[in-house]
């Protein structure tokens, strides 16, 4: 499966080291979803080169609607971390379509063994 993992980035700080700590748990959970067997995907990652090349001062008008674009193209979404309005946006959508939403690791299937 393509498993999205969600959780918060920026939500409620304008640290940039809170921001790196909280890519850093969404990194490593993704991680652990492809030791399960999975493809991790983190919209946070497929955004930040796009919002680099267009400019910060784009950052609302990328960060969402790229993210949400991608969750129609992952199986399920693993949701980790505390309170992000973007990430609660990200597993409504998975809900709509009646797809997986995984709440811990140990929820998700492990395929480990079909790794190439």
């Amino acid at each position: 499966m393509w498993i999205m993992v969600s959780g918060p980035y920026r939500t409620g700080s304008t640290d940039p080291a809170v921001w790196a700590a909280n890519l850093h748990r969404l990194n490593a959970a993704a991680y652990e979803v492809f030791r399960k067997g999975h493809v991790p995907v983190i919209g946070v990652n497929m955004a930040l080169p796009v919002i680099d090349a267009a400019g910060l001062e784009r950052y609302d008008d990328l960060m969402m609607p790229l993210s949400l674009c991608l969750t129609d193209r992952c199986d399920a979404v693993l949701r980790i971390g505390g309170h992000s309005r973007g990430a609660d946006d990200e597993v409504a959508r998975f809900q709509e379509r009646n797809l997986q939403v995984f709440h811990s690791m140990d929820e998700i299937p492990d395929t480990s063994s079909r790794l190439v």
